[in-house]
């Protein structure tokens, strides 16, 4: 069989794009670890006979919005910044 041959990534040569890499990696990788556990905590909260389900959700409900939210502007920041080149001068 003929493989198709894969073509490999150019290097990251900016000092700038690698730490903007590396940060988002950094979010991306914390974002699905907070996700995973208050998911956890809302099946345990779930299925818990001494906790009220109403309760569970009403104290981790907006720590969760404000999780997501911070993360999202973040890495949305973190994107629309990417092009930013703060070279440009300006005219006076």
């Amino acid at each position: 069989m003929n493989r198709p041959t894969r073509t490999l990534r150019k290097p990251i040569s900016n000092t700038k794009e690698k730490l903007t890499f590396y940060v988002t990696m950094i979010v991306s990788t914390t974002l699905c670890l907070c996700m995973l556990a208050m998911v956890g905590a809302f099946l345990l909260g779930l299925w818990a006979k001494e906790v009220e389900n109403g309760l569970i959700f009403a104290l981790i409900g907006p720590a969760f919005q404000t999780i997501v939210g911070g993360m999202i502007g973040f890495l949305s920041g973190v994107k629309l910044m990417q092009g930013d080149d703060k070279s440009k001068s300006c005219k006076d």
